[in-house]
């Protein structure tokens, strides 16, 4: 029986305690299995594409398995490239001894400052020099240090470096300088070198000679002129033509001079039964000819570096 009620206040009846009737309809309708719930469900239309492929990669992620994958292939690439530069080497040890013997090669280097100094004034100054034999040590020449008159490869290989960079020193003041030409002169500089040992060794072979020459010791005595070509490359850059010409033709004589009297006691050995007034003339003619090819080149290989009138005036 309810409370009876006085005059002015209202009846506040009891709070009912509501069933939460949302969660249980959710608990009736979520489906059980695969393939169950009904269609009333709200996870229905829900994306669920998140949830089978998993969340999206950082971008320091994504391209992690292709950083993966090419690691071997830089690897492998790495140790092929190794492994043929290892047999190339080897190849080239092995093989060099075919063409150059090392032992040999390193004949033609051992010099000291000494000996490239005296070298120098002896192309310089030939006239004045006296003996000109080679001294041997039990059948084998002295070291090119000890021994002034003996050939190496020293001067010639650091004076075709050098002739290289004065010929690009000399197109740059004449605003003819470009890699490509700095590339032709050296590439023709090396070619002709090249020819001209051919030339000498042809003429060997037509005359009969049969001079104990080494490949090597013409590649030498053929390579000092390189000395003279820079001196007159020099000369012209600081004196034009005139300086150009008179250096140039000095060292001619010079060069020339030293190629026959050091080439002359090997082309032409003086021995009882063969002096120099029973010398063949094919050997005398030889002589010449190779003292002669010295200028030619010279001349050729330094003309294009010669300042000319339109040059000088401008």
């Amino acid at each position: 029986m309810d409370p009876p009620m006085s005059e002015g206040s209202y009846y506040n009846p009891p709070p009912v305690q509501k069933r939460n009737v949302r969660q249980k309809a959710h608990q009736r309708h979520q489906p059980g299995g695969y393939g169950g719930g009904g269609m009333g469900s709200s996870h229905l239309f829900d994306d669920t594409s998140a949830d089978q492929h998993g969340p999206m990669p950082g971008p320091g992620q994504q391209y992690a398995g292709v950083d993966f994958l090419q690691a071997p292939v830089t690897n492998m690439a790495f140790q092929y490239g190794t492994n043929m530069a290892s047999q190339g080497k080897e190849y080239v040890e092995k093989n060099l001894d075919r063409f150059v013997s090392v032992s040999k090669l390193k004949y033609y280097f051992a010099v000291d400052t000494g000996y490239v100094v005296k070298k120098l004034g002896l192309l310089l100054f030939p006239f004045t020099h006296k003996n000109w034999a080679v001294q041997y040590n039990k059948s084998e020449p002295v070291a090119p240090r000890y021994e002034i008159n003996a050939p190496d490869l020293y001067i010639p290989v650091m004076a075709f470096v050098t002739y290289v960079l004065v010929a690009g020193l000399v197109l740059g003041t004449q605003n003819r300088f470009t890699p490509e030409q700095l590339g032709i002169t050296a590439s023709s500089a090396l070619i002709w070198l090249v020819v001209e040992i051919m030339a000498i060794l042809f003429s060997m072979y037509v005359c009969n000679v049969q001079a104990e020459v080494k490949t090597l010791d013409l590649l030498a005595f053929c390579g000092y002129k390189y000395f003279g070509m820079i001196l007159s490359s020099l000369a012209g850059l600081l004196f034009n033509s005139t300086g150009y010409y008179t250096v140039f033709i000095y060292m001619s004589i010079t060069d020339a001079f030293f190629l026959i009297r050091t080439l002359r006691l090997i082309i032409m050995p003086e021995t009882e039964s063969d002096s120099i007034a029973r010398t063949s003339k094919r050997r005398i003619y030889l002589l010449l000819f190779i003292a002669a090819l010295q200028p030619f080149f010279m001349y050729f290989l330094t003309n294009h570096l010669r300042p000319s009138t339109t040059t000088v005036e401008s």
